[in-house]
């Protein structure tokens, strides 16, 4: 029936690409777009007359940023942290742009559902983040991280190694697995029930009844691509937000 005419192909051949030239996939052509796509978008916007009223690729500009300094910078850093709004900007721009392509025909693979992309981005925020402490703390970023004042001294045998596991060692890792996990997890459910719809559709003669059947698949197939736009922002805030939280404690301990 139709296990005989479905088959869900191998994990390897939905996640790697054939090379489009040497060391260069579908993956890297799209973490290549999203660099590109992002910065011609405000290079335009840049561009425009400053006297004119904001429009078109002007005002998606102008809107990212106010989202960013409202909705990430204000809520984490406060006034003190817009000088961080062009790299968290750039940040949520490349990974939405990095996400989106999921649910777009023929590309179909969201950038970041392979681990290199994430990996990359949260050792840059890791460095950042340490870097910014010892550049506002010196060592005493150290131990305000590992010795988090108002905790009694005889805890610290307790505390300090959970914090040095919690803030040197898991949060690079947390952030990778996180962005790396939701999308591959979107991307191989979309696929999985593109195959089902397909593979309904094309049952054979013998299995007519089965056609009718692929509009269950194709509903959830549909629902889920609308769901993956959601959470294609979702996990570029979460990320971006969560970058603005790390490096607003390294430069104010007490926050």
């Amino acid at each position: 029936m139709i296990a005989e005419s479905f088959s869900f192909p191998e994990i390897n051949s939905i996640l790697r690409w054939q090379d489009l030239f040497v060391s260069f996939n579908k993956i890297a052509l799209i973490a290549v777009m999203a660099g590109v796509i992002g910065t011609v978008v405000f290079l335009l916007a840049g561009r425009k007359d400053a006297s004119k009223a904001p429009k078109g690729v002007r005002n998606l500009a102008e809107v990212s940023v106010e989202f960013i300094e409202d909705g990430i910078v204000m809520q984490t850093m406060g006034k003190d942290g817009m000088g961080w709004t062009p790299f968290l900007l750039s940040l949520f721009i490349f990974i939405y742009l990095c996400n989106v392509p999921g649910i777009i025909p023929f590309l179909q693979m969201p950038a970041t559902a392979r681990i290199a992309i994430p990996m990359f981005l949260a050792l840059l925020v890791w460095v950042i983040y340490i870097g910014v402490g010892f550049k506002h703390q010196g060592l005493g970023y150290i131990k305000s991280t590992l010795f988090p004042p108002g905790v009694p001294k005889a805890l610290y045998i307790l505390v300090t190694p959970i914090e040095f596991i919690s803030t040197i060692l898991v949060r690079p890792f947390s952030l990778t697995v996180r962005l790396f996990a939701n999308m591959l997890a979107g991307h191989i459910l979309l696929v999985t029930f593109a195959l089902l719809t397909q593979s309904l559709i094309t049952a054979e003669t013998k299995q007519l009844m089965l056609k009718p059947m692929a509009i269950l698949p194709f509903g959830m197939l549909v629902f889920l691509t609308a769901f993956e736009v959601l959470v294609a922002f979702l996990q570029a805030y979460i990320f971006t937000i969560l970058t603005a939280v790390y490096i607003g404690g390294s430069t104010h301990p007490e926050h």
